[in-house]
């Protein structure tokens, strides 16, 4: 009980102080690492050996671990990956998930500007629409991460039927088997049908008060501190390193390019051309030409 009593009060302290040291002028730097895991025997694995699931897994290992920088004000962010060489044969696995490749990711917690750097199938589209804010129930579990007490706080967050890190497979490979006994002559084999994305997913995150600002990582943020871990679905994104005021501050620039859509225009976009797709796989499940 002393213990506990203890540890908040030095927690209470170390907030007066950052309170302190945050009021005025500053800028800060934070680091994460993002990792999604994914069952490689939802996706035909089960029939690959140990040792060709292990080699899978390292060539696919640069698309599902990467590296991001969040730069932040108490106002403004700016969430951007880090760059880095890609490791020999991973390139052919950025696929699908690689028609998708995000840029720059702009947030304003006082005006609620969201700005979004995004490219599909090679063209360039800047997403500009409304921070959304998630409902979130805060906990008094702590945890500590490097020299920062953070508390838990977790948030039913809706999915973006697009987004690849929560895709998974509609039946599974025994599912599918029973359904190939039953299945009639016009039913197509389409890859594209195959996958599916749940609704929603319970995102846990845990933040710090001792570093007061509304910001995180990607699209979270609304917590009274910088938000250290998220825990979302098959994704954990965990900062690795913090720096206050460092000597180069880096400019918290909006993204420019690319044209310019809200997200209801881009999910139009992107549900069009997964339509193509969807004909295209369709046409050749039937084993038919296209004219």
């Amino acid at each position: 009980m002393k213990t506990s009593v203890l540890k908040r009060a030095l927690l209470l302290f170390s907030i007066c102080i950052s309170a302190n040291t945050f009021a005025q002028d500053f800028q800060g730097e934070a680091h994460y690492m993002s990792k999604t895991t994914m069952d490689l025997d939802q996706w035909g694995g089960r029939e690959m050996s140990a040792e060709q699931k292990k080699q899978m897994q390292e060539r696919m290992r640069s698309f599902l671990e990467k590296q991001f920088v969040l730069n932040f004000n108490r106002e403004e962010s700016i969430y951007k990956e880090e760059e880095k060489l890609e490791a020999p044969g991973s390139r052919g696995f950025r696929g699908f998930g690689g028609s998708f490749t995000a840029g720059p990711k702009y947030k304003n917690v006082k005006t609620k500007e969201l700005l979004q750097d995004q490219e599909f199938f090679g063209k360039q589209f800047l997403i500009k629409d409304e921070l959304k804010s998630l409902e979130w129930k805060m906990g008094t579990e702590t945890k500590q991460i490097g020299q920062y007490t953070c508390f838990k706080a977790t948030a039913i967050k809706p999915v973006d039927q697009f987004d690849w890190r929560s895709m998974r497979r509609r039946r599974s490979d025994d599912d599918k088997k029973e359904s190939e006994k039953t299945k009639d002559s016009t039913q197509t084999n389409n890859p594209i049908e195959d996958i599916e994305v749940p609704k929603t997913i319970e995102v846990v995150a845990w933040y710090t008060p001792q570093i007061p600002v509304n910001q995180g990582p990607d699209d979270y943020w609304g917590l009274p501190g910088l938000i250290l871990e998220i825990n979302a679905d098959r994704t954990t994104i965990l900062c690795t390193k913090i720096v206050i005021n460092p000597e180069e501050k880096e400019e918290i620039e909006k993204p420019k390019k690319g044209e310019e859509v809200t997200q209801e225009e881009y999910t139009k976009i992107i549900t069009k051309k997964m339509e193509e797709m969807r004909e295209m796989y369709g046409g050749r499940g039937r084993g038919g030409r296209r004219n």
